[in-house]
């Protein structure tokens, strides 16, 4: 295959002519990312009928429009109301919701979408001319540097903790023994399910999320008549309609390197086969804070601590796909069910297709950047009028919550059960944040503690038990190094600077 512009220029323009369905998924990849537990893989399988009546280069670009568009879409509630519409948003309302609080929403809901549109955009723009090369990134990440990436995303449980360490540490060993319920990775016997069938797949990881953030947030809120401080209210009001909007694209141009790299750490991820959202932006969340030159603003509302995450999970719906499109081998939930529809239309998937049909694996890329250049434009005008929602009374706004995050636990498993287990963690959530514990931690040790067991127990198996198998890759080494590294920094950098302001006051 020759790869010229005049290739490059007729995938553009045939993607562009799928406008008509790329624009209807945008909106309601909005609207379902927006709805805790409604996540892409599951509307993907309502619209399942759909897809397959389309010609199959359709068909991807609809899918493709709606996966990005959700994934955007998940940070809408994190910001408004410290609820993640899905897990991959889970560390977006770290510092998303603090600057709702403080009536900054809608700058807050610019920063998010501007850096989820460039972040997904550069990642997109990228793979289309490293497809090859990209492909390769799963042969080097096996099971020893898949575990060294999750302690990345679990060293957040201290960085979350910095009020309190010891109560921060409990919630994180709390979260991991909640995470490992369900069956064991070497017999799949069940744990700790004490007698209830419904967790022998383990903890469904929405009905904890929609629990410990939603139902304990709309708890608290019914204790206060606003979520918005009264300076809150008064900047709100004071702001012109637009100049918000301008003043956060203006902060997220301004750190355009920020949205980069932290892009690229989602696209990394999202290429290792199950790998994920959450793991990227939580990685990205941590490395964020690690680099920055004043770590103590996050968590209060920082605008890089709202960029790195949301940047990072959009970095890996392209990631995600490559796997798929080269190997035929899905990333994820959202990219197996992507697969059906490929098959369903009779493509054979692997290293082939780049011979047989090579517009294929790079037109759904570039679908991928002809919907993240329609989203911007989409986007961005309803900042304005979705920060309002930070308005509406807790009286009315907290059993809206719960009712709908309640048919979101449902959703995925349409379980009973699983409304109930939400309400259970409502309650621990809401007493974790009574007592001064950090749901945050409860939520990154119920996420990542099955996937560190998962690949810890494999690397196990291969050496026969051997626990220096951790150590026996060149690239996990040089994982451990910075690992080690970013733990070790951020104290001695704060020993440095204290000293060296100790010596100035002399």
């Amino acid at each position: 295959m020759e790869f010229t512009f005049e290739f490059l220029s007729s995938l553009f323009t045939a993607s562009l002519s799928q406008w008509y369905v790329i624009v209807p998924a945008i909106v309601i990849g909005l609207i379902i990312g927006a709805i805790p537990g409604l996540g892409p893989a599951n509307s993907l399988i309502i619209l399942l009928p759909f897809t397959l009546v389309l010609n199959v280069e359709t068909a991807m670009a609809f899918m493709v429009a709606l996966y990005c568009s959700a994934r955007m879409g998940a940070g809408i509630p994190a910001i408004l109301v410290n609820i993640p519409g899905t897990a991959g948003a889970a560390a977006t309302p770290f510092d998303g919701y603090p600057m709702s609080q403080k009536g900054l929403a809608q700058r807050a809901l610019t920063l998010s979408f501007v850096a989820s549109a460039l972040g997904g955009l550069i990642a997109s723009i990228f793979s289309i001319f490293a497809l090859p090369l990209l492909s390769r990134v799963g042969y080097y990440f096996h099971s020893v540097e898949m575990v060294v990436v999750m302690l990345f995303g679990l060293t957040l449980i201290a960085v979350v903790s910095t009020g309190n360490t010891l109560k921060g540490l409990i919630a994180g060993v709390f979260g991991l023994l909640v995470g490992a319920i369900g069956p064991d990775h070497i017999y799949s016997a069940p744990r700790a399910t004490f007698g209830f069938l419904e967790l022998y797949d383990g903890v469904p990881v929405v009905a904890a999320l929609i629990g410990v953030f939603a139902i304990s947030e709309a708890l608290l809120m019914t204790e206060v008549k606003s979520i918005v401080t009264d300076v809150g209210k008064v900047h709100m009001a004071t702001q012109t309609r637009w100049a918000e909007t301008i003043i956060g694209v203006r902060m997220a141009f301004k750190r355009w390197w920020h949205i980069v790299w932290t892009s690229f750490i989602g696209l990394g991820v999202g290429v290792v086969p199950g790998a994920g959202a959450p793991i990227a932006a939580f990685v990205a969340y941590q490395q964020s804070r690690l680099f920055s030159k004043t770590p103590e603003k996050y968590g209060t509302g920082h605008p890089e601590g709202i960029l790195a995450p949301e940047s990072a999970n959009n970095g890996v719906t392209s990631g995600s796909l490559i796997p798929l499109l080269t190997l035929g081998v899905p990333g994820g939930s959202t990219a197996a069910i992507m697969l059906i529809v490929i098959q369903y239309h009779g493509i054979t998937l692997g290293p082939r297709i780049f011979l047989d049909r090579p517009e294929f694996p790079y037109g759904v890329l570039m679908a991928m950047v002809v919907t993240y250049l329609f989203m911007v434009g989409t986007i961005l005008p309803l900042a304005r009028y979705m920060s309002r929602v930070t308005l509406v009374p807790t009286q009315f706004l907290a059993p809206a919550i719960i009712s709908f995050t309640l048919v979101g636990a449902f959703a995925p498993r349409m379980y009973m059960f699983d409304m109930g287990l939400a309400l259970v963690f409502g309650v621990i959530g809401y007493i974790a944040r009574k007592t001064g514990y950090q749901v945050s931690a409860i939520l990154i040790g119920v996420i990542l503690g099955p996937y560190i067991e998962q690949y810890f127990m494999r690397a196990l198996r291969i050496a026969e038990g051997n626990p220096m198998v951790l150590f026996s890759s060149r690239i996990g080494n040089i994982l451990w190094v910075f690992l080690v590294l970013s733990l070790v920094a951020p104290p001695l950098i704060g020993w440095y600077k204290k000293r060296k302001a100790d010596h100035a006051s002399l």
